[in-house]
């Protein structure tokens, strides 16, 4: 079932974010365009390239003025732990969410039950709190912080111009098209 339009479940969670602990809401996306960055575990191995990509971006994704948000079912101090073992996770200047009960792994529909982890699912969110963009790659397959950021910009531009349409590989400053009638069968 798809969860375009679905809105994020309330929630409240423990963070772990530029050495500290803070708690983090629906409350506190709604208003500003957020992306859940879901994960299976920390201390793996395809996790930490993938959370390094996005810290290498995270400057860009917030010029967007978008919170980028990583969600695993380990604990905040597991977190935090990882953290300050890894070079790798040091880069992280976003905030890392704990979800050991599963609210999210679960309100995303990305849980998986039997290993208590989630889906590597990635969730764009628009200020209203509603999913308008989401995939689910295999565990053994990491993303890429790049094409997210460009979908990120094609969801704003359409959101702030409904009239037109991002086409396949439109980055931000390209050509958009205009749906019409006279548009039809000329692509």
């Amino acid at each position: 079932m798809s969860q375009i339009g679905k809105q994020v479940v309330d929630f409240k969670v423990q963070s772990f974010a530029n050495n500290a602990f803070e708690t983090v809401s629906k409350a506190d996306v709604l208003g500003k365009w957020s992306i859940f960055f879901f994960y299976p575990a920390d201390f793996t191995f395809v996790c930490p390239t993938e959370l390094e990509d996005l810290a290498n971006l995270y400057e860009d994704f917030k010029a967007t003025g978008t919170e980028v948000y990583s969600v695993s079912t380990d604990t905040h101090f597991v977190h935090k732990a990882w953290h300050d073992t890894s070079d790798t996770i040091k880069k992280i200047n976003y905030p890392m969410l704990a979800d050991p009960t599963g609210v999210l792994s679960r309100g995303f529909d990305v849980m998986i039950e039997e290993d208590g982890m989630a889906e590597r699912g990635t969730f764009i969110v628009n200020p209203e709190g509603e999913i308008v963009s989401y995939e689910v790659v295999a565990g053994n397959v990491g993303r890429n912080a790049e094409e997210l950021l460009r979908k990120l910009k094609a969801l704003q531009f359409v959101a702030a111009n409904p009239a037109e349409v991002c086409p396949a590989k439109w980055k931000e400053g390209n050509e958009t098209l205009k749906p019409s009638i006279d548009l039809v069968g000329l692509i």
